[in-house]
């Protein structure tokens, strides 16, 4: 232990007298965690949309402020030219033109149907889908409206008014930081563990200080612990750090207890840490190393439930998902936080990572050679 307290000591003199790392430990994971949680959202609003009103009746009148009442969309233009909108569409100032035809309201009322036209700009599909469907909501929610207020007339045949009330569980409020800010703070101590662990490794490589480490009577086990600690409890402090700051500025909640939440995360850091130290014994750069690390972490990223939920990807997709920690760790800090999730609720998660930390240390470990 004596020995590892000194490779400790060694270790974190070396990072606070690093200019360079200190920033990327204490800075940029706070400016990330405040300007991803801002901006990094599942809402698309101020959509602009061209109505084409071709009847300029009642009830075309009230669709259009039915529509445009909503925070999703901003009128650019009205207009009876067609030819107006669909240049407006074509110079990408209109999302959305949707097309009111003639005798709109008269159709309603003779035929009981009528017909709209709707053109998205789709060259951003998932923007486009967004738009479609919020529209599509809105044009729905009009169609029930009008067809209880004109069918109730007739109280023997109109429609019956059911009343559905309903909540919304572990979110109330439907707040996306909510949901964002847990999974980013997974996301920032997966980039502290998994990038800072081997490039500090690599770094006595390149220095050519691990010859001299390596001829020491230090064993493999002290030297690896000794370098991994001070990430293990560096990334610790970011997670905690993180939470006041989601706290402190988004107002996050904290249902379940948050001792589970850094416990689970200790063991995960471990295998993020053998993931580093893994990449590391390949490589003989810093810049091979954060390559290589940035390969997987973006896979990790990406894939890891964050942006697209994991049950929304492809069969094949979610299949490689299995074999990613950060979608287990980002799925247990949201169940804890904001579902209120214990033991029974997360154990399941616990195997899987120790399993992971064994797994991967293990290699590691093991094509590690301490020689010259």
């Amino acid at each position: 232990m004596r020995t590892i307290f000194f490779i400790l000591q060694k270790e974190f003199l070396q990072i606070f007298r690093n200019r360079s790392m200190l920033p990327i430990i204490f800075v940029v994971p706070v400016v990330q965690l405040l300007v991803l949680s801002f901006a990094a959202n599942y809402e698309i609003k101020n959509l602009t949309v061209d109505i084409i009103d071709q009847d300029g009746s009642t009830w075309s009148r009230q669709l259009r402020d039915k529509l445009l009442a909503s925070d999703y969309f901003s009128l650019y233009r009205q207009t009876y030219d067609p030819k107006e909108a669909y240049n407006d569409l074509a110079m990408d100032r209109a999302d959305l033109v949707l097309t009111i035809p003639p005798h709109f309201e008269r159709d309603l009322v003779r035929e009981d149907e009528a017909s709209l036209q709707m053109m998205v700009n789709a060259i951003n599909g998932s923007k486009a889908g967004l738009a479609a469907g919020y529209a599509s909501s809105i044009i729905g929610s009009f169609n029930r409206q009008i067809r209880l207020d004109w069918l109730a007339l007739d109280e023997d045949n109109g429609p019956a008014r059911i009343a559905v009330d309903f909540r919304y569980w572990y979110n109330p409020d439907m707040n996306y930081k909510y949901f964002m800010v847990p999974g980013i703070l997974g996301v920032l101590v997966t980039l502290i563990g998994g990038f800072l662990s081997g490039m500090n490794i690599v770094k006595e490589k390149e220095m050519g200080t691990i010859e001299q480490l390596n001829v020491t009577p230090i064993r493999k086990f002290h030297f690896i612990t000794g370098k991994l600690l001070p990430f293990w409890i560096i990334a610790l402090f970011e997670l905690a750090f993180g939470l006041l700051v989601g706290k402190l500025v988004f107002g996050l909640p904290v249902v379940g207890n948050i001792g589970w939440v850094f416990l689970y995360a200790a063991v995960y850091l471990l295998a993020i840490l053998g993931l580093g130290l893994l990449i590391s014994t390949f490589t003989d750069t810093q810049q091979q190393s954060m390559f290589i690390s940035w390969f997987f972490l973006i896979i990790f990223i990406l894939m890891g439930g964050l942006f697209t939920p994991v049950e929304s990807m492809p069969e094949w997709a979610q299949q490689i998902t299995l074999f990613n920690p950060a979608a287990y760790f980002i799925k247990v800090i949201r169940m804890v936080m904001l579902k209120g999730s214990g033991w029974e609720d997360i154990r399941y998660y616990f195997g899987i990572m120790f399993v992971f930390a064994a797994v991967i240390n293990g290699v590691a470990i093991w094509n590690y050679r301490k020689t010259v």
